[in-house]
């Protein structure tokens, strides 16, 4: 017998203890709040009790047919109802949801079909033309189910029946049951991987849930908030946000195809509060033409993450109505783990100034426990002094279980009880971590290293630039040298000996780019620009 007193005769049971897991947010809810309007798209409208009854019949009918705990359903869609869904019947059901890229190819959704072990896939009709050639490639492909909407562009059906007939095939009473334990897995996340195959991040219902409450910590949400789905659904379950928006009984609307006129809309027509988006988002609503855009009802509140956003992009949005709350994170820790936590005092000063104090990523999320800059090897954290550069290592129940299926890259991941990330960065005075490089895209030119993302803040203050992406260049005498690629605004134009000279203006001139390549930059679906592109691009302009 123990002889703490705490621990006597004070068992966990069945009152006192209930594993954590976001499924629970739907049902309250629906119970609270059932004539609210939880899902819009398009002539669409779907109130909480019926979002509830959807998810549950579509967890009912998965069950019959044949999906149980740790069975895998994978879903190609946009930002669509039925996704949503997904985030809720899938693991009420016991599986796990493996939410998929929709610009992957076929070669990589095979991959992802096969080593997640899909068992059933549902797939918007408009991905037919990937989806199939990709099933062609399997030798035990899934079941699959089309999601029909009259919104989607071309494609065709695939599947033995459509998604609104499985609906119909579950039971609106079905007993579902909460994971038994909330280790369990929830979701299952493929990296995009830029050489060999993408890893599978596996989710477990416990960060689920706390991530989700983390969202409405770090953004100070209110109850019923009007969201727009800006950011892919699919991308690290949508940093969470299906399970966010209904625990405070809020309103998803869905955007198949993110535009500046869509999102102009859906604020002015819904009232939307709340988006998310990569700093590419951000510079759509900038650049939105006079007939794209709509008075807004409103200051709405927009969370950025993916690439650091340039002082200037978060500047400029910030005079158009938008407030700008930045956030970092990867796949591995459930999407947003740090926020640039904002002190009342910085409105006071100059807008520049409170932009490049916005662009920090600032300090952990209250739901993650470690975060630090230090030596990746030794472990021993950084001085603070906002220049000694380190790896950012995180640690805390918003990290992955690990990589599906491959412990070798789940061990290396973990090296000496932390989590690491990759990204290089410093630790300020007060705490707050600002991201330097990726540490595959450092440039090291003549030993001096020098950080992509310091000359890309530099080009964005450019008048000309839209867009811009820097990447090592081979060079001879000096091992690399930075180059930029660059998109320009619609009307401007810009020279590269212009742009070279702007850089050698603004900061230390051996960081200014050698050379400059004007036009379109290759993006993932979250609007993340593929430096492996690019660097291979840079290899072959001659010196």
């Amino acid at each position: 017998m123990t002889s703490n007193p705490y621990e006597r005769d004070l068992d966990k049971n069945a009152a006192n203890y209930v594993p954590l897991s976001p499924l629970g947010f739907l049902e309250r809810s629906a119970a609270v709040y059932p004539n609210r309007i939880a899902v819009i798209h398009g002539k669409r409208r779907h109130t909480w009790a019926e979002a509830r009854e959807r998810c549950t019949r579509l967890a009912s009918a998965l069950s019959q047919r044949g999906i149980g705990l740790g069975d895998t359903v994978a879903v190609m869609a946009p930002n669509v109802p039925e996704l949503f869904e997904a985030h809720f019947g899938v693991p009420m059901s016991g599986g796990v949801l493996n939410a998929m890229n929709t610009r992957l190819d076929a070669a990589t959704i095979a991959f992802t079909l096969e080593h997640g072990e899909a068992k059933i896939l549902i797939t918007d009709t408009e991905f037919a033309p990937v989806i199939e050639p990709a099933l062609a490639k399997m030798k035990n492909p899934p079941l699959v189910i089309d999601i029909v909407d009259p919104l989607a562009q071309g494609g065709k059906r695939l599947g033995e029946l459509d998604y609104e007939t499985l609906l119909a095939e579950g039971d609106a009473d079905f007993a579902w049951r909460p994971p038994a334990d909330e280790w369990q897995a929830i979701a299952l996340n493929y990296t995009s991987g830029t050489t060999g195959n993408p890893k599978g991040v596996v989710y477990h219902h416990r960060g689920a849930y706390l991530n989700a409450i983390g969202n409405i910590l770090v953004w100070s949400m209110p109850q019923h908030p009007v969201y727009l789905w800006t950011l892919p659904m699919f991308h690290c379950n949508g940093w969470c946000f299906p399970w966010t928006i209904t625990a405070l009984a809020g309103t998803h609307v869905c955007l198949r195809r993110v535009d500046a006129a869509s999102m102009y809309g859906a604020i002015a027509d819904y009232g939307v509060t709340h988006m998310c988006g990569a700093p590419i988002v951000l510079g759509t609503i900038i650049n939105a033409k006079p007939g794209e855009r709509r008075e807004l009802p409103h200051r709405v509140e927009v969370m950025t993450a993916a690439s650091p956003p340039p002082p200037a992009v978060l500047e400029a949005i910030e005079t158009q109505g938008f407030r700008v709350t930045h956030v970092y994170g990867l796949t591995e820790v459930y999407g947003p783990a740090t926020v640039c936590a904002w002190h009342p005092e910085w409105d006071a000063l100059p807008s520049g100034e409170r932009a490049a104090l916005k662009s920090r990523q600032g300090v952990r999320y209250p739901v993650m426990e470690g975060l630090m800059v230090a030596d990746p090897k030794t472990l021993e954290p950084t001085p603070r002094d906002g220049k000694t550069m380190g790896e950012v290592l995180m640690r805390g129940n918003i990290v992955m279980k690990g990589y599906l299926k491959n412990p070798k890259a789940t061990d290396e991941a973990f090296a000496g009880g932390w989590f690491h990330t990759g990204d290089l960065g410093v630790m300020h005075p007060d705490g707050y971590i600002e991201l330097k490089d990726r540490s595959k895209d450092i440039i090291i030119s003549g030993g001096e290293n020098i950080s992509t993302i310091e000359v890309e803040q530099t080009l964005y203050r450019h008048p000309a630039v839209l867009e811009a992406a820097v990447v090592a260049r081979p060079d001879e005498k000096w091992g690399e040298t930075p180059c930029a690629f660059l998109t320009l605004k619609e009307g401007a134009s810009a020279t590269e000996a212009e742009i070279i000279a702007f850089c050698r203006d603004n900061m230390a001139r051996f960081k200014a780019p050698k050379n400059v390549v004007f036009g379109p930059l290759p993006k993932t679906s979250t609007g993340k620009i593929q430096k492996f592109v690019l660097r291979e691009r840079a290899k072959q302009i001659a010196g």
